[in-house]
């Protein structure tokens, strides 16, 4: 069960995605960990990829790809993987095609816009313990103060609206068209992320299955 994992910031995806790894006992795989691990163990393909980010540069896609196709070579990817972050773009997806790792499903979750940024805009995290409420959803019961620590309570700047709107747009514009790519493989099944996470979660085992 090889699956990627699509849709806009503040759907769920990374909820959902640590629901299906316990039930199926998959690996979810972030390419950012990745590199970070890489870089660490001083891997051949690490310190090529130190050298790009020590300029600033992005990563190329074949790194990124022969860092990924070593992990799945792994024993615990046996039973399979979601991909988080990757691919982000079309020649990423093309590139992952043909580097033979094959992907079986392809999950797209939605949600408007509205649901996003209010999800998003109403997030905080404690300063301290980094626990996270939301002010409606799951709001600390004194106000800024975090339930756990009684640490402060604050807003991420990538969680302020103009911030959401922005990431909201590049999202559409350098992601999205992965929706239709995978759509003419007949790979996408698209989630509704507006309901309760019970039936997000329950869909999208369904559409596994």
């Amino acid at each position: 069960m090889n699956l990627i994992f699509v849709g806009p910031p503040g759907v769920g995806k990374g909820t959902i995605a640590k629901m299906i790894v316990e039930k199926f006992k998959i690996v979810q795989i972030s390419t950012g960990d990745l590199l970070r691990a890489a870089v660490k163990e001083g891997t051949g393909l690490g310190k090529k990829a130190k050298e790009y980010m020590d300029k600033g540069d992005l990563v190329t896609d074949d790194l990124v790809i022969g860092l990924l196709k070593e992990r799945i070579a792994k024993p615990d990817c046996e039973n399979g993987f979601i991909l988080d972050g990757f691919p982000r773009t079309i020649p990423q997806a093309e590139a992952l095609d043909e580097s033979g790792v094959e992907i079986d499903t392809v999950l797209n979750f939605t949600a408007l816009k509205e649901t996003i940024i209010q999800r998003l805009s109403g997030r905080r995290i404690c300063k301290k313990c980094g626990a996270i409420f939301h002010i409606t959803n799951i709001p600390p019961k004194i106000e800024d103060v975090c339930d756990k620590c009684g640490g402060e309570l604050y807003q991420r700047d990538d969680d302020k609206i103009e911030a959401i709107v922005n990431r909201l747009i590049v999202y559409k514009k350098q992601t999205a068209p992965l929706i239709d790519y995978y759509k003419n493989k007949g790979k996408i099944v698209d989630i509704n992320a507006e309901l309760p996470l019970k039936e997000i979660f329950e869909n999208s085992i369904g559409a596994l299955e």
